[in-house]
């Protein structure tokens, strides 16, 4: 017989999944109805009105397709995308290269506009490119593995002027900070349950405009994916509930209760709390002389990427940190492996006495380790942004 299951308390402040609320958790164990249940078909009504009013759009077609978010990604990507369709992705980091990949899967002739790890692009990056009139240009809107945040609105508009669709990666961005799928102009758009929607992995959010819906139903050939192809997909989620496949109930009801606790709080309140902590676990890190990867101007408030400081042992922090205070915080991926730690304020963990308990057990970990620090510095540079 296997051991019971017995899972770890973990305070995670990784890059994803973030800290359940107790209410999501509760909402996953209710009971489990059909698939085509009445109750159910009224429960994702009820979860399409909310993810619309998060995404700020009256697109339709919105909906929480039945995997994570890599698979709206890929949804999004494969929907739009033909073989031999003209394709540019922004790549500043390890997602914009994911989707670069995916759109190459897809048959896309992808043209990749590159900027150094930690920056974010401008127009007049992207201008040359947008001569050669693109099918659809992919960004990241908040990229993960850098904590760099992208504007959106003028690249809109100039992906727009160009002829060409927008797809915006919200994975990490969606419910920590404000995202205007209408007011931007925004063609489709993918998320994930597992960030600041503090739900566990396993449904990704997304929504296309009418034009995009306008492409997908009108291409010449099959979308690659079955299981992703939403011109099926709308039709189990429109009025029609015509059965596709059997979809996650009990993540249904979890996200459907995320997304009930983001609504109560407010958006604008829930976008303030992240920007909140975030200033105030930036005062403290400061204070312990850690410098941010994302250029100036355009950190995120939910995913913060920071340089480790010399003599100091990666591996060796991040497992101290688990195993003596519960902390999960996440490691340097490609270009930044080894040389960044990735500290989440996600969701239901952007929380003040998160940032307090991890700073307190930074300087420890530091001090153990031969850095110069005064102690308490970042504990009381943190508690100066709260009062």
């Amino acid at each position: 017989m296997a051991p019971p299951l017995t899972p770890p308390v973990r305070t995670l402040m990784g890059p994803g999944p973030s800290d359940i609320h107790p209410r999501v958790l509760e909402a996953l164990g209710k009971p489990t109805v059909g698939h085509l249940d009445p109750f159910y078909l009224e429960t994702m009504d009820e979860l399409q009105g909310m993810l619309r009013a998060l995404f700020r759009t009256e697109n339709p077609l919105t909906m929480a397709i039945s995997a994570t978010g890599s698979a709206g990604m890929e949804a999004t990507v494969v929907n739009l995308i033909e073989p031999g369709d003209a394709m540019v992705v922004c790549v500043n980091g390890v997602f914009g290269t994911r989707m670069t990949d995916v759109a190459q899967r897809a048959g896309a002739e992808v043209t990749t506009v590159e900027k150094p790890w930690g920056e974010v692009f401008s127009v007049a990056d992207l201008a040359p490119a947008l001569e050669s009139k693109p099918k659809v240009v992919g960004i990241v809107m908040a990229e993960t593995s850098t904590g760099a945040w992208q504007p959106i609105p003028d690249i809109a508009a100039a992906v727009r002027d160009a002829g060409a669709m927008l797809l915006v990666d919200a994975v990490t961005s969606l419910g920590g900070v404000p995202v205007e799928v209408d007011q931007w102009g925004i063609d489709a758009i993918y998320s994930g349950s597992q960030k600041c929607l503090s739900c566990p992995p396993g449904l990704a959010p997304v929504s296309f405009s009418p034009r995009a819906v306008d492409a997908v139903m009108n291409r010449r050939t099959k979308v690659q994916s079955w299981y992703l192809d939403v011109s099926m997909l709308a039709n189990y989620w429109g009025s029609d509930r015509v059965y596709h496949h059997t979809a996650p109930i009990n993540m249904s009801y979890g996200l459907y209760e995320a997304l009930r606790v983001i609504h109560e709080e407010g958006l604008e309140a829930c976008f303030d709390r992240h920007a909140l902590n975030h200033q105030a676990l930036k005062a403290g890190l400061n204070a312990l002389g850690l410098e941010f990867t994302a250029q100036e101007g355009h950190c995120l408030p939910m995913l913060n990427a920071v340089r480790i400081p010399d003599g100091v042992d990666d591996a060796h922090t991040r497992r101290q940190l688990l195993e003596r205070f519960g902390i999960e915080i996440g490691g340097g991926l490609g270009a930044f492996k080894g040389q960044v730690w990735r500290i989440g304020l996600m969701g239901y963990a952007s929380r003040a006495n998160n940032v307090l308990l991890f700073l307190a057990a930074l300087e420890q970990l530091l001090s153990e380790q031969g850095v110069s620090i005064d102690a308490g510095s970042s504990v009381a540079a943190a508690n100066s942004v709260y009062q």
